[in-house]
């Protein structure tokens, strides 16, 4: 089965995705996330979609029910990421975890009702958008600098994309609906300029994806046109200016990414694909320049993305404020799908260590662990009285009158083992790379005859072994490249019990060629000894401060954890500290997990004057009161699931 990203036969990347390899996962977190999913969040999804009016918008499209729309204008965005979802969680193999005959059978329901109605929906001339067909019809595309139209579009593309390549839309009903819209969009928008760009990236690489599954190169020429535009004046004025709709600069003349953090990373994801398939190398280089700097003066210690809630926007370079940073949810997803197309494109496992980072954190933390509730903001300190603060994001719902980021979640995480392996060829031949780590089993028909089949056993993130087992031997001799994150000091390898080398090649991987037999087994030890983070000098917010890493997890302080009469807002660290490693088989509210315990100290502040300030040295600093104490942490993806408390991922240093 193929997953969200499928490069074309004639594109130009180093790597491919493990498709169409069967890729099951078998255990660990990721498979518990798809539980929750299949059992828990979509099905609340499908309710939404009726109670907030998504699908009935619809219905007034179609001239099949009356009333006026409801919503924000991209509320169809909604309807076509929950199709998405869906047919990424059918194409699941029906192994004990897999969704039951009766869930099935209402999701394929679902998919198949609400393909009807986008067709009937639809306009004579391919255009789909209840905002504008039954609120504004008359003012298609001219308001695109906020009207979202190609951005609805694009996830509409990527839901007819997810269905074909999962097999659930047997009659190509949704993949018609999609290639109506696109082809409609390559008569208005291809000759130049158009009637402009919508403010919302998006489009692009779901245009991409839709020619590599049709073949139709209209598509990809709607694309690259539409990134090369970029930077020309063609949004619109915005009240925010061309900054925050990546309208600034063209392309390849931008150094870093700016303005609204999920439309920038969307159009990141776009530009990546239109370099691999049309072979240009500078535009790759322009984007991985702007990832560069990202990773290295924009990016939360969780992987979260957008430090300013207001605009919901990339900050200034190092600005990262652990109590303010927005990190939205739908960022975090686009960051991971903008790094696995660079990890494609590249075959760099830098960019596999950002997805990995990102999962386990930023995008982790944004679903309660019963799969219910979301959060939009992902901040990294929650102080005791948030919730007397006007418009706190720090508070889950189950959906939102902006509901972007639920849906975001769960079609990432019904892809997520399609994340997990690459494959490549050198001049030795088939290299399959091992990108993520889970339980699962994989199978891979090699080009030049045979099969690559592993299991995957491990108890990853909570042990840092994994056993790898063959199951199927290819009948030549291939690679077996593992990422070795850069946390990981002590990196232990063996083959049938012979040790060999560990060290990363210069892309970050432990290549292991060799004739393979079934049964032979490799071991991969990763460190996960805990150790403190602190950050760099300029980020100001955090200077002073640590935080608590152990192997890809993060970790924060939460009230509940902490001994009677220590606030966790009174912490503060040795720069030695150790830990106590506490694992738990299932913590209330929480499920697995293992957490971690250290001396600390309590650290009760004074005032001067009545302000909560005082003179350096002076007599009220020594009146500070300091008492010993000790500090457990939990993984910071599974806050927030017992009790509304403090948190805090970075603690003073003494």
């Amino acid at each position: 089965m193929h997953g969200p990203v499928v490069p074309s036969p004639d594109a130009h990347p180093t790597l491919r995705p493990h498709s169409p390899t069967r890729a099951e996962l078998t255990g660990g977190p990721w498979l518990r996330w798809q539980r929750v999913n299949r059992e828990v969040s979509l099905p609340l999804a499908l309710g939404w979609l009726e109670k907030a009016g998504n699908l009935n918008n619809l219905r007034i499209a179609a001239g099949e029910a009356e009333g006026s729309f409801r919503g924000p204008v991209y509320m169809d965005s909604d309807v076509h990421k929950v199709l998405e979802s869906v047919a990424w969680e059918l194409q699941h193999g029906r192994h004990a975890d897999s969704a039951t005959p009766a869930e099935r059978a209402e999701l394929t329901d679902f998919v198949d009702r609400t393909a009807r109605l986008l067709e009937r929906a639809q306009a004579d001339d391919g255009y789909l958008d209840s905002a504008y067909q039954v609120a504004q019809p008359d003012a298609r595309y001219t308001k695109l600098v906020d009207s979202h139209e190609h951005y609805c579009a694009g996830h509409l593309m990527q839901a007819a994309v997810a269905a074909q390549r999962g097999g659930v839309d047997p009659d190509g009903r949704l993949l018609a609906v999609a290639r109506r819209f696109a082809d409609h969009l390559a008569e208005v928008f291809l000759p130049d300029p158009g009637p402009g760009l919508d403010g919302h990236p998006e489009v692009e690489t779901a245009l991409v994806e839709l020619y590599r599954v049709t073949g139709e190169a209209r598509y990809l020429e709607l694309a690259t046109a539409f990134v090369e535009r970029r930077g020309r004046g063609l949004v619109g004025d915005h009240k925010r200016g061309e900054r925050h709709r990546q309208d600034h600069l063209p392309v390849r003349e931008a150094p870093t990414v700016t303005g609204h953090a999920v439309r920038g990373l969307y159009l990141e994801a776009g530009i990546v694909d239109v370099a691999v398939e049309t072979g240009d190398a500078s535009l790759l280089a322009a984007s991985v320049a702007r990832w560069e700097d990202m990773v290295a003066s924009r990016t939360s210690l969780t992987g979260g993305l957008g430090s300013r809630q207001v605009g919901e926007v990339f900050g200034e370079r190092y600005e990262l404020p652990p109590d303010l940073s927005y990190n939205e949810t739908c960022a975090s997803a686009a960051s991971v799908q903008w790094s696995w197309r660079l990890l494609l494109a590249t075959g760099e496992a830098r960019y596999a260590d950002l997805i990995e980072r990102t999962l386990f954190n930023a995008f982790g933390a944004a679903r309660s662990a019963d799969g219910r509730t979301y959060y939009k903001g992902n901040p990294l300190q929650r102080r005791p009285d948030h919730a007397e603060a006007v418009g706190d994001p720090r508070c889950r719902d189950e959906w939102f009158f902006s509901a972007c980021c639920p849906p975001a979640v769960t079609r990432l995480v019904a892809a997520l083992e399609h994340h997990a392996a690459t494959w490549s060829r050198d001049a030795d031949g088939a290299v399959l790379h091992l990108q993520q780590y889970a339980p699962m089993t994989l199978s891979h028909p090699l080009p030049d005859g045979g099969e690559f089949g592993l299991r995957v056993a491990t108890d990853y993130p909570w042990d840092g072994a994994v056993e790898i087992t063959v199951t199927r031997a290819p009948e030549r001799p291939c690679a077996l490249a593992l990422r070795i994150p850069p946390w990981s000091v002590r990196t232990r390898l063996a083959v049938n019990g012979e040790a060999e080398a560990a060290d990363p090649d210069e892309k970050g991987y432990a290549v292991l060629r060799r004739p393979w037999r079934v049964g032979d087994t490799v071991v991969l030890h990763l460190d996960l000894t805990p150790r403190l983070t602190v950050p760099h000098p300029r980020i100001d917010a955090v200077r002073g401060a640590a935080a608590v890493e152990r192997g890809p997890l993060v970790y924060c302080f939460e009230q509940v954890d902490q001994p009677e009469g220590t606030e966790v807002d009174e912490l503060a660290l040795a720069p030695d500290a150790t830990f106590e490693e506490l694992p738990l088989a299932d913590l209330d509210g929480v499920g697995r997990t293992l957490l971690l315990r250290t001396a600390a100290v309590a650290v009760t502040g004074t005032h001067e004057a009545g302000l909560p300030y005082r003179t350096h040295g002076g007599p009220s600093a020594a009146a500070d009161t300091r008492r010993p104490t000790t500090a457990t942490a939990v993984p910071y993806y599974q806050w927030d699931n017992r009790g509304d408390g403090a948190m805090r991922v970075w603690v003073p240093l003494l």
